[in-house]
């Protein structure tokens, strides 16, 4: 599905209007059904609730009043706040509030309220709907609105944004002023590009996207580069398993890393490469270290490396390492590696001769931060899969709140220049292309945001590389199925104390849920 700016949804909305000739009124309608669907959904039916529906004077508001008169219908106790004079209502808005006026009784209806009025609308109130602002708001947020945002956040009642919550850019994500702290946000025609980032992510709540009929044409006459996954995008690069399958058959990763002390992040890697469906696994780490990690796999294969005086990997491994590449249908460098002189100059001599594709993570990323060069040499483009920091190291003189205030401008430039698959991990994870292409998942939760995450996500993506997947391609189901294990494994045991080990084990869920739920 792909993703729009606020500029880009209104054109669409315009040609739908004018060239598709379907009357606003009447996409106005769809948003309403659409957003009450949603809200009963997730809360259930609103008869006999107290619901408190917050309108602006555009056509954002217009929806909100649409909904008012479902909510009529379907019997909750209904209040609706206006919060400017009918006078400077939207053409559009005016005629749902005539609409409106026809089914429920108009004391019901406040217009212009006063400050100290605001409070107590939403006190002891079980729904609020945020009908506010919209997505053409682009300066800070003044009163009324302001105070009827305070109020709103100051309710316990369950939150519905229209739209985008008020208060959001709907560009970059960042709050103007004050915003609207929403459960749910139902988004209409296309999801707007500023609900996945910056601060709008702790705003947003769930998303959900409202069909009201936009046709597809329009949207790529933009020629759109930004999408979010879907579990419909991601199903068909699920590599199939004949009945005359093999363990050959679904190739052969190799996870180079590990140190003393850091024996934990190939492991994981290499069993996140198992559960996605590899057929063979081999950790290649220092002969130090080897009998730790032995120890701790089963199913995974280790082959012992000659390593440095610091006990990690140099250019004494060289000779060793380009034959075990040589074998390997995919690739990872770095869960665990550690860094040192030694190590990165292995990593620059051995990455343009790999003839498989490969992942680098970690400390491979570190290592590498002043050899950026590196990448575009490399026989295929490399997939990388930084956390802000080191995505920050990438980049000389930056930090990673700069990278995080432009996550997708960050991402895809870096990807296009140095010729990479790049995964920018964090919250609303991006990853981007070699031609400017960008996709932001959508699964995933703030359980996962613990040790040994990563490496797990490395894991998945080398063994989706095994298994015959392109980076751009692997790189995106590997995220999104990694958050959905995440997410599962969540539903299951819940958030806080959630642990990588619980994410490999829902991985083989993820699958089977992505390949059976239509």
């Amino acid at each position: 599905m792909w993703v729009v700016t606020a500029a880009q949804m209104q054109t669409l909305d315009r040609r739908t209007i004018q060239e598709g000739k379907v009357p606003g009124l009447t996409l106005m309608e769809r948003a309403g059904t659409g957003a009450m669907t949603h809200l009963i959904e997730a809360w259930g039916s609103p008869k006999g609730k107290k619901v408190v529906i917050f309108c602006g004077k555009g056509n954002n508001g217009g929806d909100g009043l649409v909904i008012a008169r479902l909510m009529a219908k379907k019997g909750a106790k209904l209040r609706v706040v206006l919060m400017a004079p009918l006078k400077d209502l939207s053409p559009d808005a005016k005629i749902m509030y005539r609409r409106l006026n026809k089914v429920i009784n108009p004391s019901l209806i406040t217009v212009n309220p006063s400050e100290e009025s605001l409070h107590s609308f939403t006190q002891d109130a079980d729904i609020l709907i945020d009908a506010l602002l919209g997505t053409g708001l682009s300066s800070l947020v003044r009163s009324p609105y302001s105070f009827a945002i305070e109020a709103m956040n100051a309710s316990q009642a369950f939150t519905v944004a229209i739209d985008i919550p008020s208060g959001l850019d709907s560009n970059t994500g960042a709050i103007l002023g004050t915003a609207v702290q929403a459960d749910l946000t139902v988004t209409f025609g296309y999801p707007k590009r500023g609900l996945f980032l910056g601060s709008a992510i702790d705003k947003v709540g769930t998303v959900q996207v409202i069909d009201i009929g936009i046709p597809q044409d329009f949207v790529l006459a933009f020629h759109p580069q930004i999408h979010l996954l879907s579990q419909e995008l991601v199903r068909p690069f699920i590599p199939l398993r004949p009945p005359s399958s093999h363990k050959g058959t679904f190739g052969h990763a190799g996870i180079v890393g590990g140190s003393p002390g850091k024996t934990g992040a190939p492991a994981m890697a290499g069993l996140g490469a198992l559960r996605i469906g590899t057929g063979l696994v081999t950790v290649a780490t220092p002969q130090s270290v080897f009998p730790i990690l032995e120890s701790k796999l089963l199913e995974v294969m280790t082959e012992p490396m000659p390593e440095s005086s610091q006990r990690l990997l140099g250019m004494e491994a060289y000779p060793v390492l380009l034959a075990f590449a040589a074998t390997k249908s995919a690739l990872a460098f770095g869960p665990g590696m550690g860094i040192s002189p030694e190590t990165t100059k292995v990593l620059c001599h051995l990455l343009p001769q790999l003839e498989a594709p490969c992942v680098l993570d970690a400390d491979a990323l570190n290592g590498l931060a002043q050899h950026t060069q590196i990448f575009s040499s490399m026989k295929q483009p490399p997939v990388l899969t930084p956390h802000p920091g080191e995505m920050a190291r990438l980049l000389p003189g930056s930090s990673s709140q700069q990278v995080n205030e432009d996550r997708i401008g960050v991402s895809r430039q870096f990807a296009m220049q140095h010729q990479v698959v790049l995964v920018l991990k964090g919250a609303r994870t991006i990853i981007a292309d070699t031609q400017g292409q960008v996709a932001i998942c959508s699964t995933g939760n703030p359980g996962m945001a613990s040790a040994g995450m990563g490496d797990v996500l490395t894991g998945i993506i080398t063994g989706l590389l095994a298994q015959g997947l392109s980076g751009w391609d692997a790189a995106r189901v590997g995220v999104y199925l990694h958050g959905l294990a995440g997410d599962l494994a969540a539903a299951t045991i819940g958030q806080p104390g959630l642990i990588a080990g619980d994410v490999l084990n829902a991985i083989p869920h993820a699958l089977t849920h992505t390949l059976s739920h239509s």
